[in-house]
């Protein structure tokens, strides 16, 4: 894993970029959410520190006290930032150097932000709210400073272009990833307090540690292009076709690249259901297995590694229920001056500023919270929404001794074009 520094600013800085106070949020790590980066399978964190800690566990000799101390309580994991909000710009690279040389297009060099989601965490740790941005988005990018100390000039560009320019100029991703966060704060008005990038061969190599990804293909899928043949119905993807199934665009679908940020997102929400349902943080083995393949091919900001800050977060994310992680596709539109590219509409402005203000971005009351304890009585079984299986309750006919029918799912929210959270069911198979 590389860490890559970036200048911090003072509390009480003015920089407009940065927002109003309530998002200027410390330098904590952001481990547990960035866990969901753009790929969705950076659930539990991915610092080096903790893949060495790990693997040389089996070392240590251990002399087990346990019932040979005092009562002392021990104190719960501390959340470094406990109080305020969290927002880290995720990324996925097509850099195909590498390890990702199998990757690798004829005429295409550099590395560009194949996908680009900003991760936000609410200060009360009842939220996370994931909202992707079309890379073919048209902005203005303002003027970006490379690791060298050396700028480029601002223009009205795609969003992508971001990255692209700082790779292109500063020779590395700290410099990418600078120009990324700052066209992000300038359009945006939300600060950014992290940052982390994955690249393709990563992004193989975290889903195969973990076993695969459980999804639903409501039809055939033959994309040579992705290099994709997937056959319709409930699948397991191993970490290629995971691969293929998030950056497959032309032939799927309606072949648009809001199509497939759709896709990413479904695929993003199944892949962290799925860890969350693995107990990978007590699970040494594959902990260790997910943590050596993450930080391969993985870097992110010095706020992202610190194993304390990171075990303190996700504790404080223990109680985070499904219905309250959405996803979410920033409004937007054709672009008058080209229907290949997309501008946001003023329903992106009202996104970008609840965030801010770490409201609800749906501007809908947030869903309280589970228990650890199961729903009885009244509160079993009264979400309209599904996690995309059959579902577990019954479909009662109004008398007794009637057959027990398992409901149809239906679904309920389209992934790309419209909020949904990890309870609504956007494919049937």
């Amino acid at each position: 894993m590389t860490v890559t520094h970036r200048s911090p600013r003072a509390k009480g800085s003015d920089d407009p970029t940065r927002g109003p106070a309530h998002a200027r949020a410390a330098k904590g790590s952001l481990l547990r959410t960035v866990g969901l980066v753009t790929t969705g399978v950076l659930v539990f964190g991915t610092t080096a520190a903790a893949a060495v800690a790990a693997t040389l566990y089996d070392n240590v000799t251990v002399g087990d006290v346990t019932g040979l101390t005092g009562d002392l309580e021990k104190p719960e994991p501390a959340d470094p930032s406990a109080g305020e909000p969290l927002n880290v710009l995720l990324i996925g690279s097509d850099f195909r150097g590498g390890e990702n040389t199998d990757f690798a297009v004829s005429g295409v060099e550099g590395m560009r932000s194949d996908t680009s989601i900003v991760a936000h965490v609410s200060a009360d740790r009842s939220r996370v709210e994931l909202v992707s941005i079309p890379r073919d988005s048209m902005v203005d990018r303002p003027e970006c400073t490379m690791s060298d100390g050396t700028t480029v000039a601002g223009e009205h560009a795609m969003f992508n272009t971001a990255f692209a320019v700082g790779a292109d100029h500063g020779d590395d991703i700290a410099s990418a990833a600078a120009c990324a966060i700052n066209t992000v704060q300038s359009t945006t008005g939300v600060y950014i307090d992290d940052y982390a990038v994955v690249d393709f061969a990563g992004f193989e190599k975290m889903i195969d540690a973990i076993g695969g990804v459980q999804m639903c293909i409501p039809e055939p899928i033959d994309n040579p292009k992705a290099d994709l043949v997937l056959e319709a119905g409930n699948q397991t993807l191993d970490g290629a076709e995971a691969l293929g199934f998030a950056r497959a665009r032309y032939g799927i679908g309606d072949g648009s690249d809001l199509s497939r940020i759709g896709r990413q997102q479904q695929l993003l929400a199944a892949t962290m259901s799925q860890v969350l349902s693995q107990n990978l943080l007590t699970d040494a083995p594959s902990l260790v297995k997910f943590l050596s393949a993450a930080t391969e091919s993985l870097t992110v900001s010095p706020g992202l590694s610190s194993i304390p800050d990171l075990t303190g977060l996700a504790y404080s994310l223990r109680g985070l229920s499904g219905g309250n992680i959405t996803f979410m596709t920033i409004p937007n539109g054709p672009d008058p001056a080209d229907p290949n590219r997309v501008v946001w509409t003023s329903d992106a402005t009202d996104v970008w500023s609840r965030m801010a203000a770490d409201e609800p971005i749906t501007g809908e009351p947030e869903t309280v919270p589970a228990s650890d304890a199961p729903a009885t009585g009244d509160d079993a079984g009264t979400s309209d929404a599904g996690t995309g299986d059959a579902g577990t309750g019954t479909d009662a006919t109004g008398t007794d001794g009637a057959d027990e029918t398992t409901p149809t799912p239906q679904q309920t929210k389209t992934a790309g074009t419209e909020a949904f959270t990890s309870d609504d069911v956007t494919a049937v198979c």
